[in-house]
């Protein structure tokens, strides 16, 4: 017999929220917490074996951020406000989008070495 949880609706600042218990929460964000996380991809090699140095690096740097942040599992925004910048900043630097200033990386790499993620 399968049971149905009933939530209770909130509206806050225009914008609907359901009340769940956290242990119902807890057992919903569980089936996606070991799901892999995409890369994103270094940049092809040209016939010499180089590649661009710019995309190169905004890619390494994308990788390994990912790696650290979901080896403590950490989501982008728990790691962003841990690092005291945007989510969206974080988003575009892990998607290699944008070559992240040193201040930035130093922020990111304090948070995780504080949430315990290996360097």
């Amino acid at each position: 017999m399968a049971t149905t949880t009933k939530f209770k609706q909130v509206t806050v600042g225009g914008r609907k929220y359901a009340l769940v218990p956290l242990a119902t929460l807890r057992r919903l964000t569980a089936a996606t917490a070991g799901a892999a996380v995409p890369l994103p991809p270094l940049p092809p090699a040209d016939a010499g074996g180089n590649r661009p140095a710019v995309a190169f690096a905004r890619a390494s740097i994308a990788r390994r951020i990912i790696q650290r942040r979901t080896a403590a599992s950490l989501s982008q925004i728990e790691l962003a406000r841990r690092a005291g910048i945007r989510p969206e900043t974080l988003n575009r630097i892990e998607k290699a989008k944008v070559t992240a200033d040193t201040a930035t990386l130093t922020k990111i790499d304090a948070a995780l070495t504080a949430a315990g993620a290996a360097n």
